[in-house]
């Protein structure tokens, strides 16, 4: 019969790739039973249910063990547990949530909204508890991208969410009704910005997502200094122009102490439908090379597509109606970029857990 030292010496060969370290001494891997007849059974614990090495460490992680000589059976369960960021206090900044990730971008017409919403319903598919704020002020969209138009209730002086495509969301243009303009002073938006975040009943939630507006105004200052961010993922296009001011948001989020979990190049490629071929009609690869230069991370580019555009305009994530299109499956690759980030951030200082 295999020892329990022998099965997690062969697992300690796994390493994490984002943590730099073996998934043993992170502690991933729990409830390990040997039986007399040789069969294994363990629990191999994520750091994220979005985890972009799921499967590869499943297989891997099975093949190690049955190898193990008198190894009859491997019983395996995946799962995952998202760890609370690491603020300096017991209690999250909003009750029940884990972690607030903001996306942000220098200017509007980068498609920033609906890159945030198809991020987190990507990150609710992966089987993430997720929530979505609308942070938007003066040009909410995410109710009409996620077809939503009722307004939240209140229950006990506190905002209960609306719930789309399993995920939670609350947005100044429910609140206030979508077709009326914001004409506000930066006073009345930080306060809309502290009452959606701090009065509302998100309950558990791995992530809540921000959208915020476009540029460095009022709402980003705001959010930045109310709460506790994991980090901002940044949204820009291409060009030389869109990406200068895109930069130009990252360092003031910088400069406030949030940390950049990276560009996302939005409208990156377009495939032509007659002949098949890739064409960079925004330029390529600028934000890879800017993210290389600043030393902040590169989470992926998103195609110019079609089937984006038309489920956002339908009031449906394109990764919920059409998975299968190549702009979902580099949006899904994004989001687990994106949590990929935010595990190392909340791991860093996890101590080496010795478990034999």
């Amino acid at each position: 019969m295999p020892s329990r030292e022998e099965v997690l010496s062969v697992l300690s060969a796994i390493k994490d790739p984002d943590l730099g370290r073996d998934v043993v001494s992170l502690g991933m891997i729990k409830d390990l039973a040997i039986d007399e007849a040789g069969r294994v059974s363990f629990t191999f614990e994520l750091t994220t249910p979005a985890c972009p090495v799921r499967d590869r460490f499943q297989t891997l992680a099975r093949q190690l063990v049955a190898d193990i000589p008198g190894v009859t059976a491997v019983d395996l369960e995946m799962t995952a547990n998202v760890r609370p960021a690491f603020n300096g206090h017991r209690e999250p900044a909003i009750p029940g949530v884990k972690h607030v990730i903001a996306v942000g971008s220098g200017k509007g017409g980068v498609g920033k909204s609906t890159v945030a919403v198809n991020l987190a319903a990507s990150l609710q598919l992966s089987g993430a508890r997720v929530g979505l704020l609308d942070a938007d002020i003066y040009g909410p969209s995410v109710p009409g991208i996620l077809g939503v138009t009722e307004q939240p209730k209140l229950r006990d002086q506190r905002l209960i969410p609306l719930e789309a495509f399993g995920l939670k969301l609350i947005s100044i243009g429910l609140l206030a009704g979508a077709d009326k303009a914001m004409v506000w002073r930066g006073p009345l938006v930080a306060r809309a910005i502290e009452q959606m975040l701090g009065d509302v009943e998100w309950g558990e939630l791995d992530y809540l997502v921000v959208d915020l507006p476009p540029g460095t105004g009022d709402a980003s200052l705001t959010l930045a200094q109310s709460v506790p961010l994991s980090g901002i993922a940044i949204v820009c296009t291409p060009q030389e122009a869109a990406l200068r001011i895109a930069l130009k948001a990252l360092q003031m989020f910088r400069g406030l102490n949030v940390t950049p979990l990276g560009l996302v190049e939005n409208m990156s490629w377009f495939v032509c439908g007659d002949c098949g071929k890739e064409h960079f009609i925004f330029d390529h690869g600028k934000a890879e090379r800017a993210a290389q230069r600043l030393g902040v991370p590169y989470l992926g580019a998103v195609p110019l597509e079609g089937s984006i555009r038309e489920e956002a305009d339908a009031g449906t994530p394109v990764v919920v109606s059409r998975p299968d299109t190549p702009g979902a499956q580099a949006l899904r690759q994004v989001a687990s970029a994106l949590a990929a980030r935010i595990s190392v951030q909340s791991y860093r200082q996890l101590p080496v857990i010795n478990v034999r």
